[in-house]
């Protein structure tokens, strides 16, 4: 197992679960209510430390009450939070979530006051103590730095970049990291109708990914050699969110294992259809195998 570190943010999910998503201008009673801890790094850095490995969070938290629900969820899960910039002042980014029981899908509004971890933050790390980061593709001028560093001053530990939106100038990160986890949404704004499209589009001798929701996923490995898994769907369909996340976290878990990419690309689809089919991160990798 590795050290893993991971670039990103943390949020306070409001989760209102419904019976079916309302339609507009109408009043609804939610079934249930849940306040969590959220965001796409800590997320991933849960699903790693469920499979072992020693997980370490550099982000930003807020000396506010909403940040005690997050620090607690961080410490049950085993996250390290030393890397972290802590205020006294200011907003944890928040989301308010909309889950829909029917179809097992989430709508979500977010709100942040918060500002990012900058690469100032970023170089007090001790990065020899890690074997693999990971980074959100947000925060663009200052992650470039971070990852110019990276591949400056320690060349030879590997990372990956999480690429979810289409933010403007995130195609200036693409050169740096060892392995591109790209989404639907971005792959569709970039104008592509499929994920093996889209990939064979990109210029880069590297490894890069594609999830492609209810279809699978795709990689394009750096010899250009496409490469497809199945989805992996659970028998009931109950809960999207994270599904995401929780990919990144088997297709890491996989790479850090030196397990060749196809069975890599298997072992994300099928942990994250796993996650589809319950609620939350809660024991999700128990009794779960890895294709190795």
């Amino acid at each position: 197992m590795a050290n893993i570190l991971a670039i990103g943010i943390a949020t306070l999910d409001i989760i209102n679960v419904v019976e079916s998503y309302p339609t507009e201008d109408s009043e609804l009673r939610a079934l249930s209510q849940q306040q969590l801890r959220g965001g796409n790094a800590t997320n991933t850095l849960t699903v790693l430390s469920q499979l072992g490995h020693d997980c370490s969070w550099g982000g930003v938290l807020i000396d506010e009450p909403d940040s005690q629900i997050i620090k607690h969820d961080l410490a049950n899960s085993g996250i390290d939070i030393s890397s972290c910039k802590q205020l006294a002042s200011g907003k944890m980014p928040t989301s308010y979530i909309t889950l829909s029981k029917k179809t097992g899908s989430r709508s979500i509004i977010h709100h942040r006051d918060c500002p990012e971890f900058s690469f100032s933050d970023f170089k007090k790390i001790k990065l020899d103590d890690f074997g693999w980061v990971h980074f959100e593709g947000r925060n663009i001028a200052e992650t470039q730095l971070m990852l110019q560093h990276l591949k400056q001053h320690y060349p030879n530990l590997p990372c990956s970049l999480e690429i979810e939106k289409p933010r403007a100038d995130i195609e200036q990160l693409f050169e740096f990291p060892d392995v591109l986890l790209f989404s639907q949404h971005y792959a569709e704004y970039r104008g592509f109708s499929t994920a093996s499209d889209f990939l064979t589009s990109l210029d880069h001798d590297k490894l890069i990914v594609c999830a492609w929701g209810k279809h699978g996923a795709w990689a394009i490995s750096p010899d250009k050699n496409i490469i497809h898994s199945t989805p992996f769907p659970p028998a009931q369909l109950i809960d999207t969110l994270g599904a995401g996340d929780t990919f990144n976290a088997g297709l890491i878990h996989s790479l850090v294992a030196n397990i060749e990419p196809q069975k890599a690309l298997k072992n994300a689809c099928q942990l994250a259809g796993h996650k589809c089919g319950q609620y939350g991160f809660a024991n999700l990798t128990t009794h779960f195998e890895f294709q190795s």
